[in-house]
């Protein structure tokens, strides 16, 4: 596709994103890209273009020989997918912002674009506005990437942003969070985690060149989050925000989950508030390099897809770098972590797991402490995600078999015991 060529774009869905994009194209006359048809899937709402651009017959839009482009910003997993699957067949590129169905089919669609020599672009599923896959693709090279940190769920950052400054509680925070529509009906999606681990999977690809089912990344949400938590996370001059996280560690493999976590104020991540995303990239030579904007909404996530629809002028493509001309990372479960733990009763927790416990507050009745544990641990159980037990993550909570003799001596020494 050359760069004067002319995109004929299908779109499947005209929710937020797809209006959204529909709009800016309109705006974006030099871009040369029309929308010549839109799949939708209930005829009868009314929407705000012409009729005859709409129809519900897929096939419509995936054997039109004249479309060349399909977007694909539909919410369903399955459809999404036998839609991209079909697209690249019949020999189309494609843009999609289904970070989902993207997560878990990622090696399938990696092979697909192998055997057709064709594009599929997905920014817009990870951190809407802000351009880090591109970034990870172009800039980083895996050997030099130190760490990963990033907000990448704007409705849990809302929620945590009204806990702290508004001192709501979890359930007002998320009820607002709907009403001004940064959370969906039923948000369980984004509380408990799921829409970021997703999102994560699809960062550790091209940051690493690691290929995981999400269900293989230790995450947890924040629906277990309680004003008690908030309060000691004031007292200790931290705020809590849901962080994705990744880090190379000496062994050479790579430690990644994502886990509610106490953050410093001087930290890059305690400035993102309310719907906006952060990443923060560490690199050997180019130090913290911080990525802001907008994580969700109509226009940042459109504006994300139309960059994608402009790359696809120039035959860009991704070229998974980390996974195909380096040797891929791994991730691994060989360290320690420092946690808070707070819980309604001891017995839910199984003390003699911890390799040792620093701070411990049993007078009221919401219950904490704050100890180190290893990481197989959570992996292995799920004792941290019941009982309205909340786990959150100390400032820096990887520790490396290493360090863990040291520390382990020195805490030992410090609470009297030696």
């Amino acid at each position: 596709m050359d760069a004067h060529k002319q995109l004929r774009i299908g779109l499947f869905g005209f929710g937020v994103v797809g209006e959204g994009l529909y709009r800016i194209l309109q705006q974006t006359p030099s871009l040369r890209a029309t929308i010549k048809k839109v799949c939708i899937k209930h005829p009868g709402k009314k929407r705000n273009a012409p009729e005859d651009l709409f129809t519900t017959d897929k096939f419509e839009l995936l054997n039109d020989p004249d479309i060349n482009v399909i977007v694909e910003v539909i919410n369903e997993t399955e459809p999404a997918f036998d839609i991209v699957t079909t697209a690249l067949r019949n020999g189309k590129d494609v843009v999609s912002a289904s970070k989902k169905m993207l997560a878990e089919h990622l090696p399938q669609l990696l092979e697909l674009q192998k055997e057709t020599g064709l594009s599929i672009l997905y920014e817009a599923a990870a951190c809407a506005s802000i351009p880090v896959i591109r970034n990870l693709e172009e800039y980083y090279d895996n050997d030099l990437l130190h760490s990963m940190r990033a907000i990448v769920n704007g409705s849990t950052n809302f929620i945590l942003t009204k806990m702290f400054e508004e001192k709501l509680d979890f359930k007002q925070s998320l009820l607002m969070a709907q009403q001004l529509g940064f959370a969906e009906s039923d948000p369980s999606l984004d509380v408990e985690g799921v829409d970021a681990v997703n999102k994560w999977t699809l960062l550790l690809a091209h940051a690493y060149g690691i290929i995981s089912d999400p269900k293989n990344i230790v995450y947890n949400g924040i629906q277990h989050i309680q004003a008690g938590d908030a309060t000691v996370a004031s007292e200790k001059h931290y705020e809590i925000k849901l962080v994705a996280q990744a880090k190379k560690l000496l062994n050479g493999k790579v430690a990644a989950f994502v886990l509610p976590q106490f953050v410093k104020p001087d930290d890059h991540l305690s400035f993102v508030k309310n719907e906006y995303n952060g990443v923060v990239i560490e690199s050997g030579f180019a130090d913290k390099q911080f990525f802001y904007g907008k994580g969700a909404g109509s226009f940042p996530t459109a504006s994300a897809v139309l960059s994608d629809l402009s790359a696809l002028r120039y035959q860009y493509r991704y070229e998974y770098k980390k996974l195909y001309h380096h040797a891929p990372l791994e991730l691994t479960d060989d360290f320690y972590i420092k946690i808070y733990v707070s819980f309604d009763d001891w017995s839910y927790i199984p003390k003699e797991k911890f390799e040792w416990i620093e701070e411990w507050h049993a007078e009221s009745d919401r219950k904490y402490l704050i100890g180190v544990i290893s990481f197989k641990e959570l992996q292995n159980s799920n004792w941290w995600r019941e009982n309205k037990t909340s786990l959150i993550l100390t400032p820096e909570p990887i520790i490396e078999d290493v360090e863990i003799r040291k520390l382990k001596k020195k805490s030992l020494e410090l609470a009297g015991i030696t």
